[in-house]
This record gives structure tokens, sequence and C-alpha cells, in this order.
């Protein structure tokens, strides 16, 4: 059984066609009948069709004959973004062969490097693959050449296919089965069971459905079993494979990829990376998984207060199906209670925000992303501080170190100058620079997290007419030239609005924040102060003019000081609101989400 299972992924740079290809093995491989075929089958999250992106694994499970045998192929479609590179890891580390899809109309991409990088560590078979070669725009020889310079292989050793039109699927099919080794195994049979979860999926009628890759021995419907990581016990309910709906199989054996419905409705006893064994006969667990750093930070609040018990309840129920992104809870004066979140990257945090939205009707103000800085205090304390409001105030902290990214940037040659200027403006330093072949260059550069996520990606794009790709890895803690920024309303600090600039944009980033307030922010009764404090001083400061209720409206004649008696009177009345404490400044929701959007 062993030797006709072949396991393996696609991996590939965002849009470069992973989806489209895995719909024609399905396709070929009679998985699904055609009366049910679809673009994206395997994307089944409404979130994943509308942007046309993959945002979670999925596996499925496919029969294939050639030269007379009856194979199984088992594939893992996995995401393209960077942000979605712990999905990809992990699915690595359940098979033995992976597809590296290449665009021929762009090229090696700079996620193609990092993807790639990640197959060379986990050890695992590659085999390039041209897709989209029926495209007019099509640059088959030039990037076959860039392949084979990138993987030190022949030219015969690049297949070609188009997802399109299903040209070059069937051999690359037949490739996978000659090229990718069989599954190896130490214990087969009644010896013992050891399974590595890979991913999970919560339902409310079924509890956790673990899915797993059966490394020794096999599991069936009714065996007890534990989770060592969790010491939890519990009985398969049921045991299956995916075709690519979950379809009930009577027992998985070693070597195959499947799922087991486990009944618990718990959450933290699943996690990606445990390893489930018999629980009488129980073995030492596989090498798991490295739990993913959050390199971004944002506080989630609802935006009625009442719905906090379902905001925590849905971020429960999302770790269940997505295990990178880690919540805890904290409160705000001007929002109420809500949750600090830490996500990979800042489409993962559009992702979870946009599924809290839709899967749980839920309406939410997110505060502006931060980094984690680690802060060094005038007693020599060191702590970390993944919160604006938190940061201390200027003068009570010695020294500031923020985390730096490894950034590698693929683009045409002649986009390089103002590519070094960006760099320049986001205080980036520029390592080695390659040719890449085709009149396209590699540059490597080291930066600091927050200016990445300063709209870095997007001007990048700007600038180089959207040709430039753009991956990153974290590097290591530097020394920081950064102050916090307090936005004052009529004299009062509003937490939500507190951030932590550079030292060199701290003027420009404040003139930006208190134009923009004075903007969105509805006149109140009283004249109103907007102000942007940092290193103890005010930076900036714009006065917004108070609303005038027109009580002179009813006079109709007479002499003008009956006029000003009732002005003088308004006058005073709002004096007296104010020194009653009743001038604060009333912020709503909708003020909130504006000044965390970028833009005007």
């Amino acid at each position: 059984m062993l030797e006709n299972i072949r396991n393996f992924s696609i991996i590939a740079h965002i849009d470069h066609g992973k989806s489209t290809l895995a719909d024609r093995m399905l396709e070929i491989t009679g998985t699904i009948e055609n009366r049910k075929m679809r673009d994206q089958v395997l994307d089944n999250m409404e979130l994943e069709r509308e942007k046309g992106i993959t945002i979670k694994m999925r596996p499925v499970r496919m029969s294939y004959k050639m030269d007379g045998k009856d194979y199984i192929l088992n594939l893992i479609d996995t995401p393209g973004h960077i942000d979605f590179s712990y999905e990809v890891s992990r699915a690595l580390k359940a098979v033995e062969g992976s597809i590296l899809l290449v665009d021929a109309t762009q090229g090696v991409q700079a996620q193609t490097l990092t993807t790639l990088e990640m197959a060379k560590k986990a050890g695992i078979r590659i085999i390039p693959v041209l897709s989209k070669i029926d495209s007019p725009i099509a640059r088959i020889k030039e990037v076959k050449e860039e392949i084979m310079k990138l993987l030190d292989c022949e030219e015969s050793d690049v297949m070609e296919t188009s997802g399109k039109t299903g040209a070059g699927v069937d051999a690359l099919l037949q490739e996978i089965i000659k090229k990718v080794s069989a599954p190896k195994t130490e214990l087969v049979g009644t010896k013992g069971l050891r399974a590595l979860i890979f991913d999970f999926q919560y339902s409310n009628h079924k509890g956790v459905i673990v899915y797993i890759r059966v490394m020794e021995g096999s599991v069936k419907k009714g065996d007890e079993l534990v989770f060592k990581v969790a010491g939890k016990k519990f009985f398969a309910l049921e045991t299956g494979v995916f075709y690519p709906e979950e379809t009930p199989k009577e027992n998985i054996g070693a070597g195959e990829i499947g799922y087991i419905v486990t009944g618990i409705k718990e959450p933290g006893i699943a996690s990606v990376g445990d390893t489930i064994t018999g629980f009488k006969n129980q073995l030492e667990p596989l090498m798991g998984y490295m739990k993913p750093a959050p390199v971004v930070w944002a506080s989630i609040y609802p935006e009625d207060t009442d719905d906090f018990e379902l905001l925590k309840q849905a971020l429960g129920r999302l770790s269940l199906s997505d295990s990178s992104f880690s919540y805890e809870e904290e409160s705000s004066g001007s929002l109420g209670r809500g949750y600090r979140c830490g996500f990979l990257g800042l489409l993962h945090l559009e992702i979870i925000a946009e599924r809290l939205k839709r899967e749980f009707q839920l309406e939410l103000v997110i505060a502006t992303p931060s980094i984690t800085y680690e802060v060094t205090l005038k007693n020599g304390k060191v702590v970390m501080v993944y919160s604006p409001s938190l940061f201390p105030s200027h003068g009570m902290y010695q020294s500031v170190r923020e985390p730096w990214v490894n950034v590698t940037i693929i683009t045409p040659a002649h986009y390089t100058g103002p590519i070094y200027q960006l760099l320049y403006d986001h205080e980036a330093e520029l390592g080695e620079v390659l040719s890449f072949g085709d009149g396209r260059m590699s540059l490597s550069i080291k930066m600091p997290l927050r200016e990445l996520m300063r709209n870095f990606f997007d001007e990048l794009k700007s600038v180089s007419s959207g040709y430039a790709s753009l991956s990153y890895e974290f590097d290591d803690m530097r020394s920081a030239e950064v102050t916090r920024m307090d936005i004052l309303v009529a004299g009062e600090p509003v937490e939500a609005f507190t951030r932590v600039v550079a030292l060199r944009r701290v003027d420009e980033d404040a003139n930006k924040a208190v134009e923009k307030l004075e903007k969105i922010l509805p006149r109140q009764m009283f004249v109103t102060k907007i102000q942007a404090e940092a290193n103890g001083r005010i930076i900036a400061s714009r006065t917004l003019s108070a609303m005038r209720k027109d009580v002179t409206g009813y006079l109709y004649g007479g002499d003008v000081s009956r006029k000003n008696k009732l002005l003088d009177k308004q006058k005073k009345g709002k004096a007296k609101m104010k020194e009653r404490g009743q001038g604060n400044v009333n912020i709503s929701h909708d003020v909130f989400m504006k000044m965390m959007k970028g833009g005007e």
C-alpha cells in the first residue's frame, strides 16, 4: 500500500495559479464530477473566492492509474501570500514532495524564493513547473532559465502546464509518481500509532476535527487516543479522508493523510504540531512545529459594548481554525473592553477582522496596528510593550529596541532608482544587489518592521508600476529612535489615538493626525482644541470652532443691545458648562474608525 501513495503540496507566489492547477488535477483524476466542478474548488471560504487568494491550506485525496497500477495522490493546496507562510511550513512537514509553481508571465518572484527555502529545509523533493504557458505574454524560455539558475537543474526538468486549458497536467501527475518518493515508516500495523496534526477545524456538531498525517501505525473509528502535548484522552468518533469533502473511511494507515473527529468542544486542547497516539500504547511525540511569533498587534473592540461576550466567543471559535493568531483581553477608557490581538502581518489582520464581521455579524473598531518594542526603563528594568498606550512617556526610559526584518525585493532593473529613494524614506539598509536575469534585479534589504508597516508595500507597487514583488522574514532587535505621540482633544488624551512614531517624522505625523481629526470630528457646543503631544511638548495644534445655536433668530427688530444680551448669555452658559465638566468631547465610533483607516 505504502509504495502506491504520493504526498505532495503546491507552493508558489500569490496569484501564480496554484488553485487553478489543483482544479485541473481534480478534473483529470475524476475526483470531482464535471457537473460539480467550479473555479477555485478547494477555496471553500467565501472570502477566498472573493479576493481570489488561498487563505487556508486544504488537503485533497485523488486516485490515478499509471502503468496498470492504482496510485493515491494526497495534495495539500497552500496559500501564496507571505502572511500565511506558516500554513505553508506546516503543509511541507506532512508531505514528501512539492510542486514549485512559477507563472510564465511573471517569472520568479520574491515569495517564490521564501517558499523554496522552506521546501529545501524540509528536505522534500521539488518539481519545478511553469504555469500559464497558454498566455500570449508568456515568457517560457526566459522564465525557464530563471528556474534553472535558481534550482541548478536542466531545462528538461522544468514541466510546462496550463491550469486554464489543462495542458501538461496529465504529464505532471505522472512526473509526481516517478519523482516523489513513497512515504517511509518504521512501525506498521499494530505496533503503535503516531500521527502529526498539521491543521484542524471546528464543527458545531462534531467538535474539533484534526487533520493528520499518519507517520506510523493506523487509526480507526472507536480507537482510544491521546493528544501527547495536551495529555487529553478522547475516542475517534469518525476517521476519514478528503475527496475533497470529508469522506468517512474505516481506517487511515501509515503514509496517509486524513482526519479524525474528536468530539472535543473546548478550545486549547488541539494544537498544530501535536502528536496523536494510542492511549494504552503511547509512543514518543513527533517533532512538531514552532509556534509562530506575531509581528503585528492591533486592538479589536466591539462597536456596541454589549457585544463583548460575542466577540470573546468569536475569537475563541476562530482560533480553532487559525492557530497562528493570539489574543488577550484589555480595556480602554474610551472604547471599553476588547482584545489585544497578534497577527503574522497586515493581510492576516485584515482577513481575521473580515471573518469576525461576516461569520459572526460583529461591528468592530480596530485600533491602529503596532509592533512590539523592548523598552529599558530608567531603573534598568526591561519591559516588552505591545500597545502604544503602554509605551512610557518621554524621559521615563533609557533606550528602546525594535524588530527589524530581512526583505527581498525582485524588480525590473529600470525601477531601481525610485526604489532606492523609497528605501531611504523608510530607513532601510541596502545589502546585496544581484542580477536575476531577463533585466531583473534582486535586492536584499534590512529595515525596521515599523517602516515596513508604514504603507511600504503599497508604495513599492506604486513606484514600480506593480512589477516589484516582496517577501520578508524576522531578523533581530535593534536600537530604535522612536517616541510616544498622544492626541489630546479638549485637553484630554485619547488613548485609542496614541501612536509610537519615528523621532525624525514626529512633526510630520503630528500635523497629519491633528489635521485629519479636525476634518472628521463634529463641532461641539464650545471651542475645542485638538493637539498632538510628544517629547513633553505640544507639536501640532488645531482649533475646532464651536457649534453656534442661533439664539437671536426670533428677534424681529429693536435695539442691537437685545441681540448682544442674548449672545452674552449664550457665551456665559458655554463657560459654565465647561466649568462643570460637561465640556468633555464624546467621540463617536465612526470618528475612531475613520482615524484608524489610512488615507484622507
